[in-house]
């Protein structure tokens, strides 16, 4: 049996060490999809209506991704962006018959939460901002626990409906809906 040089035990014991780190056979995060924020469920959207006052007013889509409309009752609105849901609306008003020329604009009013759990002073659900980072999440949640692994975490995010886990870093940029894990050191 060959024998290990002294100096070589040290780098191995950390090589071992690494490959048992919390989060490290987690594929890296992917960045956020480009183009325009789509919309989700427990996103809250404001609908305003030069036309009509009755659809003016702010949303929440629910479970299901549906808006509850005045007139138009339960409409789809979740993988939509705010201005996809505008033009939907806008054909769908002129489609039903109760405007002829509707004028019809949508924003966020609030964004669904991000969650921090794990080794961080007050875990919970904040309130998401664009160009968050987990990071910034962190700061929000009271900040590093002394047993916290600080330069990386571990990311929930759905893709295709079903929920992916993933390894970020510090900077890696958050989307709302995220649920981020900050690790706990083992030594």
């Amino acid at each position: 049996m060959p024998r290990l040089a002294p100096r070589r035990i040290p780098l191995l014991l950390l090589a071992l060490l690494a490959g048992c780190a919390p989060g490290a056979g987690l594929p890296p995060l992917a960045d956020p999809p480009p183009g325009p924020y789509r919309l989700g469920a427990g996103d809250k959207v404001r609908i305003i209506s030069v036309s009509d006052e009755a659809l003016s007013g702010d949303f929440r889509l629910g479970d299901s991704g549906e808006i509850d409309l005045p007139m138009l009752g339960r409409f789809p609105a979740a993988g939509r962006s705010p201005a996809g849901l505008a033009r939907a609306l806008d054909v769908a008003l002129r489609q039903a018959g109760l405007e002829q020329a509707p004028s019809v604009a949508v924003e966020v009013a609030r964004y669904r939460p991000i969650f921090v759990l794990g080794e961080v002073n007050k875990p919970g659900a904040f309130p998401y901002q664009p160009g968050m980072t987990v990071l910034s999440a962190v700061a929000l949640a009271g900040g590093f626990t002394y047993r916290a692994i600080e330069d990386r975490a571990e990311v929930v995010r759905p893709h295709h409906g079903r929920p992916g886990e993933a390894r970020a870093r510090r900077d890696s940029p958050l989307l709302p809906g995220d649920v981020v894990t900050i690790f706990e050191r083992r030594f």
